[in-house]
């Protein structure tokens, strides 16, 4: 399953990343790495961007940049 996948409520831990170079390495400077504890607060209505809680703050990823996060549902 992938961020993209999630819906408003649910909580979720990072087990992969998917990506290559600068896409890869920028979602990793923003705190989402494997282990990392993700909570997805809202959702837009037409579903870009996902509004996540990483590391104790807010984030707002893109839809083309959850699709390339992996991850198990808590």
């Amino acid at each position: 399953m992938t961020l993209r996948e999630m819906r408003p409520g649910q909580t979720a831990v990072v087990t992969k990343l998917t990506g290559e170079g600068a896409v890869k390495r920028r979602i990793m400077d923003m705190g989402i790495t494997k282990g990392a504890e993700l909570y997805v607060r809202k959702v837009a209505p037409l579903g870009d961007p996902v509004e996540i809680t990483v590391r104790g703050y807010e984030l707002s990823v893109r839809k083309s940049d959850a699709e390339m996060v992996q991850i198990e549902l808590k």
